[in-house]
């Protein structure tokens, strides 16, 4: 099979960095689900993995958590799925990535692709959804369907997660959502996926929450940069406040959140699988529901810009866009050639 990947750990702007490769066609175990790829996107843990992870001639490393495709075998113990079903999903850090003709999945992890979309269109959901899903209903424990006179405030929204979180806190909940953004394009985005309000995270958060009339927050999904934003969420968050995030700061100072009595929580949707959680099937059960919500209308894609063909070049673009921090949406890739 056709497979992206690669053998050492270099910069993107190197050739090398992601290679086209031939590779023997895997097999399914008892629970899963060999999947031909017909769409992926790019992801932030693309790129980190791609900078921590050796390779090797022998076993290249085959990035990429983010799929739409159709199932061509099932394992023996698999009950949700069968040949010929449209699905989309994440995938699995333990296991090679998506990046490739076909892929092995376990079922657990997997939902049934919404019929209303496209393999491209659904591609850019997955990991996203099930990332802005978690921190906001299991993490932060938004009320689903309540919330009035509450607010969350999603710092770096018009990213892939947060295009999800202010989607899904707006459709499912009655909270108040305030959007940052820094640019007009981004600010446009993040307005027209339904946040309330929308600041300039380039400026202090506090202010600025204060400037648009809206004052402490109590809620905080932190999706980006949060070292460098991190006392002025503490000082925009209310006393007995809750705070999520999913990204990698060096430091960060605990203590500040005692005054307030301020809670933390860490979202990272690979979780369940990597430990294997007796409650791993909830990824497949949340993804139906996103599908379900898709397909009702209630929930767009949030594709941003489509990189070609499935190769070692058009990838190699994608993360160096995704490596500069300015894209909008998500990447995505469709077709493989030949």
């Amino acid at each position: 099979m056709k497979a992206i990947g690669y053998t050492r750990s270099l910069p993107i702007a190197d050739a090398s960095s992601l290679v086209d490769l031939d590779l023997p066609d895997p097999t399914p175990g008892p629970r899963d689900l060999l999947v031909r790829v017909h769409a992926i996107s790019v992801n932030p843990v693309d790129t980190k993995v791609r900078l921590r992870r050796q390779g090797t001639e022998d076993a290249p490393v085959v990035l990429g958590w983010d799929a739409a495709g159709v199932v061509e075998a099932v394992g023996a113990e698999v009950s949700l799925f069968r040949p010929g079903d449209a699905v989309f999903y994440a995938g699995d850090l333990n296991r090679p990535g998506t990046n490739a003709e076909l892929h092995v999945v376990d079922e657990r992890l997997v939902g049934p692709k919404p019929a209303s979309l496209g393999f491209a269109e659904a591609a850019a959901l997955p990991l996203t959804s099930l990332t802005a899903w978690e921190g906001l209903f299991d993490r932060l424990e938004l009320p689903a369907g309540g919330g009035a006179g509450r607010s969350l405030l999603v710092v770096g929204a018009a990213g892939g997660v947060g295009s999800l979180v202010v989607q899904l806190a707006r459709q499912l909940t009655a909270v108040t959502v305030i959007g940052t953004a820094s640019r007009p394009q981004s600010r446009e985005w993040v307005e027209a996926l339904g946040a309330h309000a929308v600041i300039d995270h380039g400026r202090p958060l506090s202010e600025e929450l204060a400037k648009a009339g809206l004052g402490e927050v109590d809620y905080v999904y932190s999706l980006t940069a949060t070292e460098q934003h991190w006392p002025e969420i503490v000082k925009a968050a209310r006393p007995q406040g809750r705070i999520a995030l999913i990204d990698d700061p060096k430091t960060l100072d605990a203590l500040a959140l005692k005054g307030k009595s301020l809670s933390l929580h860490w979202e990272l949707m690979f979780t369940r699988s990597l430990f294997q959680t007796p409650d791993m099937i909830r990824q497949h059960e949340i993804l139906a529901e996103l599908s379900r919500l898709v397909d009702a209308g209630r929930l767009r894609t949030t594709l941003g810009e489509r990189a070609g063909t499935i190769n070692a070049a058009n990838l190699r673009r994608a993360h160096a866009a995704l490596e500069s921090g300015r894209t909008i949406g998500k990447i995505v890739l469709e077709g493989w050639e030949g």
